[in-house]
């Protein structure tokens, strides 16, 4: 391998570096239309020439620095040509290059930040590729990329125990299945140790926006302890919502502890009403979801076995909990409510 001292620009340097010049001009004509993907585009271009660059000849380890200083002053105006984008660029290139142009197309598509972000936080392409297009899909933005990185969403969609492929039509099936996780990351939450059922219902409804970008995309709320009556006995369903993609309800029953086989029938119970009294023509059948702290997965598929109604059973994970001693101490809502109240009688 030929070696050049880093101080000293040979000819083959100062034209590839000129060739680069006329590259990124085409690419801020073409930015004009579609800025990102062109740039992207442009990116993907540098890195591979970096790359190839590296591997023919030792530039030293000043390479970056320096093509960073003559890209900067050929275009003074750019803000993607420091050292520090310049290794993003190349590290960006190289975690995809195995997949060459159709990997370039795809990843392409979502802002530079969501770039850089995937690569530092994935460790496979097939990882990388599920957040990129997650994010194409559902427009994620930076900072809710990152909250699903941290969560591990991609180890975690669609590993909930189900019936589906026994009970759904296979399309149906892969859908319904991709919207479970497990577990589900409830770390917004904090709760007394001992906590009820009751006060996990509750804090999920008071944190409404963190709980539906945890259930994901397509969730539409329809209420909580709904109210269905059969025969003149009323029951009251946790949670239901409406999935607009599956077009079906879905009904969310949360229990506190390990999974216990009779949580299937109340639930196939459950499904069964809703699927009466609430779905109208051309709605899927109801997809029952079971939320437990843990659960045996022999129990589980011992329990879902044979069971018509589509039924899915998932783990939670919460916040650290309050000492009962410290939660003791705190007011509770309708403490707060009175207390304004009295404030406000006596004004």
């Amino acid at each position: 391998m030929a070696k050049v001292d880093n101080n000293t620009l040979t000819k083959d340097y100062k034209k590839w570096v000129y060739n680069l010049k006329e590259k990124f001009q085409r690419a801020q004509i073409k930015a004009s239309i579609k800025v990102n993907s062109t740039l992207l585009e442009f990116y993907w271009e540098l890195g591979k020439d970096i790359v190839n660059q590296q591997k023919n000849i030792d530039w030293g380890s000043g390479f970056l620095k320096q093509l960073s200083k003559d890209l900067t002053n050929e275009f003074p105006e750019a803000k993607g040509f420091s050292e520090r984008n310049l290794k993003f660029i190349r590290q960006w290139y190289l975690f995809y290059e195995s997949i060459g142009e159709k990997g370039k197309q795809v990843v392409s598509q979502i802002p530079w930040g969501q770039n850089i972000a995937i690569i530092q936080k994935c460790n496979s392409i097939e990882e990388g590729l599920f957040y990129v297009n997650n994010t194409i899909k559902y427009g994620w933005s930076r900072s809710v990329l990152l909250l699903q990185m941290k969560s591990n969403l991609y180890n975690r969609e669609g590993k909930a125990i189900t019936n589906f492929d026994e009970q759904l039509p296979a399309i149906e099936s892969d859908l319904a299945k991709q919207i479970l996780k497990d577990p589900y990351n409830f770390e917004f939450l904090t709760l007394s140790k001992n906590f009820k059922e009751q006060e996990l219902e509750k804090g999920l409804i008071a944190h409404t926006e963190k709980f539906l970008l945890e259930l994901g995309s397509g969730f539409a709320f329809v209420g909580r302890q709904y109210k269905l009556t059969v025969r003149e006995n009323n029951f009251y369903l946790d949670l239901i919502f409406y999935h607009l993609e599956l077009r079906c309800f879905v009904v969310i029953d949360l229990k506190i502890g390990e999974f216990k086989p009779e949580y299937v029938g109340k639930m196939n119970f459950y499904c069964n009403v809703v699927d009466d009294l609430l779905r109208k023509e051309g709605d899927a059948p109801t997809i029952g979801m079971i939320l437990c702290q843990s659960k045996d997965k022999i129990f589980v598929e011992y329990t879902l076995k044979n069971v018509d109604t589509p039924i899915g059973v998932s783990e939670y994970k919460i916040g650290e909990t309050l000492p009962e001693n410290i939660k003791s101490a705190l007011p509770t809502i309708e403490e707060i409510e009175a207390e304004l109240m009295e404030a406000i009688d006596e004004k």
